[in-house]
This record gives structure tokens, C-alpha cells and sequence, in this order.
């Protein structure tokens, strides 16, 4: 018996179809698809969720000085005259980042490997606007901390009956 369903495609195509499912169910919380589909999303996204929570907090804190480009009130960077050059003014700031241990930065490389992009854009001034979001930094904090006291089960399957044109049964996959 095979280890997963082909779902009519070459290889290429539904690891794509996958990844995208499995993206779009963790960033929005919930999607409408097939049953076979759905099945296959629940495998990858509960794996996920799964190395998420054993990882959440297996980071420690640093803190470094950095530089900053100094702006002015509009946003702009301020510029300075040296030796005729207009030169960029920066301040240096000190800030605290999480530095992943070898196994949560081995967690977050593998979520990377399914996990797609995500850009986020705002309804006014589309090009401007736009902002990535870090899915996996999102798995690390929003998600896993909800179900850390849950052991496996973080989708649900509704069905919701056959489609309309080709009478495949459609359901609704959500996260608990």
C-alpha cells in the first residue's frame, strides 16, 4: 500500500498543491477542499504543529548592538555631507533577538521545506503596501503555544457533501 494519495497528478504538481493547502490552512485557520485532499493537508499540517510545539521554546535570547539608519519625522533616512558625499547617518541601537538552538533551527529549515511564502497585502496602495509574513515564526509563537497541552488532533475534517459539478465530496479542514 502506498504511503500517500497521487490525487491525478505528477509529483511536481501535488507537492505544490500540498505545500500551498497546508500554507494557506495555517495562515487563515481553515479552507475548503476535497476529502483526499484534506486527508493528505491534516498528514503535513499536524506534523508541522507537532514539531512546532517540541521546539516553541528551545532558543535562547542575545543581545547585540546593531545600527540603524537615523530617519527624519516622514520616514526618510537622514543624510549628512563628508567629504562631499552624502552619506547615510546611523545610529547604534541595541536589541535582543532569539537565537535558535541546532534542533529548533533543524525544526524551522524543515518547516521551510514545505511551508510557502506569504505575502500579505493591504486593500489601499497594493505595491506599497506589501508585507511577508514569516509563517514559520508564526507556528513558533501563535500556533504552537495553543495546542501545547494537546497531544495530536489539531485539524477537524467537516464534510460539507458532493460538489456541484464533478460530485467530489468537498469538506472543510480547519484548525481545532
Amino acid at each position: 500500500m502506498a504511503g500517500h494519495r497521487k490525487l491525478g497528478r505528477p509529483t511536481s504538481q501535488r507537492k505544490a498543491l500540498l505545500r500551498n493547502q497546508v500554507t494557506n490552512l495555517l495562515y487563515h485557520g481553515r479552507i475548503k477542499t476535497t476529502e483526499a485532499k484534506a486527508k493528505e493537508v491534516r498528514k503535513l499540517a499536524e506534523k508541522l504543529i507537532t514539531l512546532a510545539i517540541k521546539e516553541k521554546d528551545n532558543y535562547t535570547e542575545v543581545t547585540v548592538k546593531a545600527k540603524v539608519a537615523r530617519k527624519d519625522a516622514k520616514g526618510k533616512r537622514v543624510k549628512e555631507v563628508v567629504n562631499g558625499k552624502k552619506v547615510d547617518v546611523f545610529d547604534e541601537v541595541e536589541k535582543t533577538i532569539k537565537k535558535d538552538n541546532p534542533s529548533r533551527l533543524h525544526a524551522r529549515r524543515r518547516m521551510l521545506q514545505i511551508l510557502v511564502p506569504v505575502t500579505e497585502t493591504s486593500k489601499i496602495k497594493k505595491k506599497q503596501n506589501t508585507k511577508k509574513v514569516d509563517m514559520v515564526e508564526k507556528l513558533f509563537s501563535d500556533i504552537a503555544p495553543k495546542y501545547a497541552d494537546r497531544n495530536g488532533g489539531y485539524t477537524r475534517i467537516i464534510k460539507l457533501g458532493p460538489r456541484k459539478g464533478d460530485g467530489a465530496e468537498e469538506v472543510i479542514i480547519e484548525l481545532v
